[in-house]
């Protein structure tokens, strides 16, 4: 809990910036006192433009409506910060904090000295398994952000991870409901997924949101995104499909389709999430359906998720147990409650215990904090020097004496310490020697698992992918020819892939180092044949998710052909290892 009474929450989103005012009534009830919000109006082009915008649009929100600054928590989006749910073995309670750091090092894919990390136990499964949250976020990343915050006049006390400020919201306003809810908070950059079930918690972020059906009708329209932008908000819905009658507005009707196109994209994304909490979070399927965000209030959003689920499908209120001053329009709060669930959840900071406790502050900030907090013992050591010389005159004559007779006995402990030092020497090396075979020995095993590795993470990958399977896998030197292809055993209708005859690459490799030439096979859909490059286009994500390779250097060598009537389609795929296999 913060210490003040009074506290802003800013939530920095993708297009918009949203500010609250609240108050803590008899240190448990939560009041709004004043809110505000504005539009970026940042064309994705130019996020160069992004740091002086924010700061103009956070002191023009607070100078509208007259807000206070003073003490702030505010919120990073989820796409800026590394998310991992982890299991770590049953410890004693003193080593947790350690166990953590480790799983951190070997989990989040910077150096450690430059992100800030945070973690939250989120309690123990069924094996007695602890489940941990980890958080982390680059350094610079935060500390801009911060600079943002403060140059307006603001003093930040406490930075949120944006989808776990609307999980808090929702437990506040909603408590534990019965089954699984799973909250659907469309943004405009990302669409963030939370399933809430009892003590249970999973978050995932989606790359599809408001921005790309922005984009969508740009490209389909030919105009700038930021006139897409208001042709999505004019005439944009969610076409319902089937035997419903199109609109006679044929540019509302194009944008319709193209909105349920891209509505359709994240529904599948959504129900593979729920598949992978379901089987790898031991998770129920979803009771209902709770929408937030920006985009979610495109018309016949609830409609189009509530057929897909067939699950009741609602929008979160995140004002429902919050105490509203009076002054407020309940009509102007009612038309941004989708969107205020983060800012309510960063109020209820200022509260007793969250089920999330999040601090993701930056090191300058914490350093500034340390050196505030000493003041007062800084000015008692600047009066202590003023008497000081006082007291060593009269006690210097006594140091003396006591100083010679001690010096004997330190004279006698020093020859016994040097005489345990040897001693201490000759076990190191011998230590050494230990730690050196050890070493040795884990280099060899690395050696005989490393592929075997590689191979097992490129084919649960590929299982994700509908309709496609692995027919050679073949490592190649940049420069240098390709190995022979590797069979990878059976495919994925159950019969043996047969190595594919190389293709030429279309591209040379980007960069030196050691390369999977990967190639496949998948059944060609007759009716949407673009899926069999949308498949593709899957797994080579799937691939820069992995560890084992770098997401910047995978491409799709040779894509399915255009036009085909064979019931098969051949693909290929190059991606560069991040490591150099061990030799």
């Amino acid at each position: 809990m913060l210490g003040s009474a009074r506290i802003l929450g800013v939530d920095i989103g993708a297009s918009t910036v949203k500010v609250a005012e609240f108050q803590v009534l008899r240190g448990q009830i939560l009041k709004l006192t004043n809110f505000n919000y504005a539009e970026l109006g940042l064309d994705p082009e130019h996020e160069e433009n992004r740091g002086p915008l924010l700061v103009a649009t956070l002191r023009n929100l607070l100078k509208e409506r007259g807000i206070r600054r003073g003490k702030t928590v505010f919120s990073v989006s989820g796409q800026s910060v590394f998310t991992r749910f982890v299991k770590l073995p049953p410890v004693d309670e003193a080593k947790v904090a350690q166990i953590i750091l480790y799983e951190a090092q070997q989990n989040v894919p910077f150096p450690i000295q430059e992100v800030v990390w945070d973690y939250q136990l989120i309690g123990t499964n069924a094996q007695g398994e602890l489940e941990v949250v980890l958080f982390a976020i680059k350094g610079n990343i935060i500390e801009e952000l911060n600079r943002g915050v403060e140059s307006v006049g603001l003093e930040t006390v406490l930075v949120d991870v944006a989808p776990m400020a609307l999980y808090n919201a929702y437990r506040y306003n909603y408590g534990e409901m019965e089954g699984c809810t799973m909250i659907l908070d469309i943004g405009a950059r990302t669409t963030n997924l939370l399933f809430a079930e009892q003590n249970k918690i999973f978050s995932r972020s989606l790359p599809i949101a408001g921005n790309a059906i922005t984009q969508n009708i740009a490209s389909e329209f030919n105009i700038k995104f930021l006139d897409a932008e208001t042709l999505k908000k004019r005439v944009g819905f969610v076409a319902l499909g089937g035997a419903y009658e199109e609109p006679e507005d044929q540019t509302q009707a194009r944008v319709s389709k193209i909105i349920r196109n891209v509505m359709t994209r994240l529904h599948a994304e959504v129900a593979r999430s729920v598949n992978f909490y379901r089987t790898q979070q031991g998770g129920s399927p979803p009771a209902r359906v709770l929408l937030a965000g920006g985009t979610s209030v495109i018309p016949y959003t609830d409609r189009f998720f509530h057929e897909k689920f067939q699950v009741p499908v609602e929008y979160l209120n995140p004002f429902r147990n919050l105490q509203i001053e009076d002054k407020i329009s309940r009509e102007e709060l009612g038309k941004v409650a989708h969107f205020f669930g983060e800012v309510v959840g960063l109020g209820l900071r200022q509260l007793g215990e969250c089920p999330i406790e999040v601090n993701l502050m930056p090191v300058s900030l914490k350093q500034r904090r340390s050196v505030e907090e000493k003041r007062p013992y800084l000015a008692g050591a600047a009066l202590c020097i003023l008497v000081v010389p006082m007291a060593v005159w009269a006690y210097q004559a006594k140091v003396a004496k006591i100083r010679q007779e001690r010096l004997n006995d330190v004279r006698t402990l020093a020859n016994q310490y040097d005489r345990t030092r040897k001693e201490i020497e000759a076990e190191k090396a011998a230590l050494e020697e230990v730690l050196s075979k050890t070493d040795r020995m884990a280099q060899l095993v690395e050696q005989r698992t490393y592929w075997l590795a590689v191979l097992d993470d490129v084919s649960q990958r590929v299982t994700r992918i509908p309709d496609l399977w692995i027919t050679s896998i073949s490592p190649v030197q940049a420069g240098g020819a390709e190995a022979a292809p590797t069979p990878v055993g059976r495919g994925r209708r159950g019969v043996m892939a047969a190595p594919t005859e190389p293709a030429a690459s279309s591209t040379a490799p980007k960069s030196a180092g050691v390369y999977l030439q990967i190639r496949g096979e998948g059944i060609h859909s007759v009716n949407n044949p673009a899926q069999d490059l949308e498949l593709v286009e899957q797994f080579a994500e799937e691939l820069r998710q992995s560890p084992f390779f770098d997401k910047d250097d995978v491409e799709i060598v040779e894509p399915p052909p255009a036009m085909t009537e064979k019931e098969i389609f051949q693909f290929g795929l190059r991606a560069r290892l991040k490591t150099l296999p061990p030799t």
